[in-house]
Order: structure tokens, then sequence, then C-alpha cells
């Protein structure tokens, strides 16, 4: 991959996703690291949309690294609730104290989905931003989905997030359940990967 170079910045502080990013690379021998064992900060995301949140941690690790960066900002999109928790996806996970518990979160997600009725809609989907940045402000973004519905009670104790919650169409475990070279086969951030290697590949 010539055009990223040996070594590349994962943008992120979220460890689960650190790992799942940094497999799909690992094929392609590109040296990775972490935001964290970096030294960065983690940016506000003060953005709209996966695509303003990724673009924004994405420019600002490649600036202060001086590396190429990859970023992405993804969270689950549930239709009855008019697209929440959507960009707040970890936002919804956290205390007053800023600490994180996604058990919380999908306990969130699911009592406004029974406020309700029982007839509610459960189809969701994971949306995915992912975009790659140069020091010389080069960037591109790619958005991948995944669609399915949620189930409750959560079940399964692999991956990370909302994980537990979600069956992709298709499927009957949740990515909570399954194998991580299964999800990441299907999963929206592999949707963006795909398309992200398409167009390095193209550069070639």
């Amino acid at each position: 991959m010539k055009t990223i170079g040996p070594k590349l910045v994962l943008a992120t502080h979220n460890r689960g996703k650190l790992k799942e990013i940094a497999d799909l690379v690992a094929r392609f021998g590109i040296e990775v690291v972490g935001a964290e064992e970096a030294g960065l900060p983690e940016p506000e995301e003060t953005g709209v949309t996966f695509i303003d949140n990724a673009e924004l941690k994405a420019r600002q690790a490649a600036d202060l690294s001086g590396l190429p960066a990859l970023a992405d900002d993804s969270g689950l999109c549930v239709e009855a609730l008019n697209g929440d928790p959507g960009v707040r996806s970890a936002r919804w996970a956290e205390d007053a104290d800023g600490n994180r518990d996604f058990l919380r979160a999908m306990e969130k997600v699911e009592a406004a989905l029974q406020l309700l009725g029982p007839d509610v809609s459960r189809d969701a989907h994971f949306t995915c931003a992912l975009s790659l940045a140069w020091p010389d402000g080069r960037i591109e973004t790619f958005e991948g989905k995944v669609h399915g519905q949620l189930v409750w009670p959560p079940r399964g104790d692999n991956g990370f997030g909302y994980d537990p919650v979600f069956v992709a169409n298709g499927q009957d475990i949740t990515f909570g359940e399954m194998a991580p070279a299964t999800k990441h086969d299907m999963s929206h951030r592999a949707d963006a990967f795909r398309q992200l290697l398409a167009w390095l590949e193209a550069q070639q």
C-alpha cells in the first residue's frame, strides 16, 4: 500500500475498535500505532454526521503525528428512534462523569423502544464513516452500513458497543455472539474498508 506508507496512526482510543481495525489492515504489513500510544488527545466530536466526525479525527491525528491517519466514526441508528443514538452512540453510554457503560446504552435504547409500544419496528443499522488523512491535507472518506434488527436481552460477549443486541439481516445470532472473523466479513466497518481498499488499489 504505497499510498499509505509503512506506518499508520489509528485515531481511536476505543480498544475494541482499535483491535478490529488493526485486524483488517494487518494483512497488508502496515505498522499500526494507536492514538493513545502516539500520545494523541481525543478530540471533541462536534460533527453532525458520521463523516464530519471521522474527518475531524483523521485530520487532527495526521496533523499532530506527521503520519497518515485513519479514523472512523460509527454508531447505531434505530429507525423508530429517528436515527438515534446515531452520532451520539457513545454518549448514550456515558454517565455524569463521562464513564462509558454500553449495557446502560443498550438499556436506554430498549426502554425508548418499549415506550413506543409492542409493535414498534426494531429495524436498525450500523454506519461507519472511515477517513484516511495525510499530513499534507489530502483526505478520502468512505461510508459503510449493515442493516438488521435489534433483540432483547443482549446476547454474547464478543464484539463491543451495541453488538450484543444487533442481528444482521440473514443471520440468527447477534454480533456479540459471532466469531470476530465472521463479523469482520459483514460489518459496517468491513463495508467501509472494502471501499477504502478498492480506492487504494486503484491508486497503484
